[in-house]
């Protein structure tokens, strides 16, 4: 039986991505909070679909090892959908980078020592944008995945130069962000050969708990956007569907930018 996993299924995008997928598949719903997990499997169930839960840390590649374990031993993996993640008001920048970045690299590299083919859809965001290119270390990126310390402090050194606590986090929330695109990215051109697709898609301000924490700082984008509002989890967990759905088989190493219009209104 083919089996779909979503980091970060508890809720919002993740859960929606669930409903919006084909149902002729397993789901493996991972976040941090069983309570929050086990509500959202038996929605599922109550619709007539098999789930299961697990919690996992994304920046514990220990725990992702054991997630990607129990994945296989459920069936085929077939789709991984890696939702995971943390806003700046979340959490420290340390903690942004190791969720957002370094979770994307623990969760790709172990699902792909378990999956024959598939797709992985690794989760930005429009912040991804709002980098110039002159502040995009791609050298300090390509340090990830055999230098984790380096790489960690080569990003928060820029972190700090910024006083203002938010716009420090921000900044590291736009850096993880970015660095996931250009990590998906990289993951397709490694993976495809073995008939692994992989491909990363940026959410704007979407009405989940995570968005309501962000609308303040955030509402700036709301007025690019062409509709001037925010996205809701069903239309997020219907695009992400579409990027993990197996038939769309054409779609690699590209990210797609689902943000009501906001990058391209502000002229980023």
């Amino acid at each position: 039986m083919k089996v779909c996993v979503i980091t970060g299924g508890g809720s919002g995008m993740g859960l929606e991505a669930a409903r919006a997928m084909p149902n002729d598949r397993i789901f493996l719903l991972s976040g941090r909070t069983q309570q929050k997990l086990g509500r959202a499997a038996e929605q599922l169930k109550a619709e007539g679909r098999q789930a299961f839960t697990m919690t996992c840390d994304t920046s514990d590649r220990r725990q992702v090892h054991e997630l990607a374990r129990y994945a296989a031993s459920l069936g085929e993996v077939t789709n991984v959908i890696n939702a995971a993640g943390l806003s700046p008001s979340m959490a420290a920048p340390e903690k942004l980078l190791r969720v957002n970045a370094l979770g994307t690299v623990y969760v790709n590299r172990e699902f792909a020592k378990v999956m024959k083919r598939g797709v992985i859809v690794d989760i930005s965001s429009n912040s991804a944008y709002q980098l110039p290119k002159l502040m995009i270390p791609k050298r300090a990126f390509a340090l990830a995945e055999k230098h984790e310390q380096e790489f960690l402090d080569r990003l928060l050194r820029m972190c700090v130069l910024i006083k203002d606590s938010y716009k420090s986090t921000g900044l590291a929330y736009a850096l993880s962000k970015n660095f996931v695109v250009w990590y998906a990215k990289k993951s397709a051109f490694e993976l495809g050969s073995r008939g692994i697709r992989v491909c990363s898609l940026s959410p704007g301000l979407v009405a989940t708990d995570m968005g309501e924490l962000e609308k303040g700082e955030g509402a700036a984008m709301l007025r690019h956007t062409a509709e001037k509002r925010m996205g809701t989890p069903e239309e997020l967990g219907f695009a992400i569907a579409m990027a993990a759905d197996e038939r769309n088989g054409y779609l690699a190493g590209v990210d797609i930018l689902v943000d009501g219009g906001s990058v391209s209104g502000s002229g980023s």
